[in-house]
């Protein structure tokens, strides 16, 4: 996925009368052929209509050049997820930032931050708040993957 693949007006489509949630995967890869770079020459458009973003740690450092609470707000939607694969993740809302920890496992990290983001959704879904949604979400992929070992 590029950020070619999702024109702002679909995403104010997706998000009418809802609360929309965003992988920013394909928000900061380069629409080119080649090998994958990241970088933040995104159109802020693109966020506009987006309550809840997700982004791994390379993608947050590619988008905003660092990992300050403030930096990831000025993204403009109003909760942030940062996933630190078995380093947990940063959840920013409205400006205000809390880390949930994860317990590391070894296993095949593929798929991770999938069901995170899908946990977390859930969560939200069930009313849980921003941290107490990540600290589940966090959880479920710690269970998943312990699952691997077995």
């Amino acid at each position: 996925m590029l950020r070619s693949d999702f024109p702002a007006e679909t995403l104010a489509e997706l998000a009418d009368g809802r609360r929309l949630s965003f992988d920013a995967q394909g928000l900061v890869r380069r629409p080119e052929a080649g090998p994958l770079q990241l970088d933040a020459d995104f159109d802020p458009a693109l966020l506009e209509h987006v309550s809840i973003l997700k982004l791994a740690e390379e993608e947050a450092i590619a988008a905003v050049g660092s990992l300050e609470p403030e930096a990831l707000a000025a993204l403009g939607p109003r909760e942030i997820l940062v996933t630190f694969g078995s380093r947990g993740a940063l959840v920013v809302v409205d400006g205000k930032a809390e880390r949930v920890k994860a317990h590391p496992i070894e296993a095949d990290p593929t798929g991770s931050g999938d069901a995170f983001a899908a946990g977390y959704l859930a969560s939200r879904a069930a009313g849980l708040a921003p941290v107490a949604a990540a600290r589940r979400a966090t959880s479920l992929v710690g269970t998943l993957l312990a699952g691997q070992l077995r």
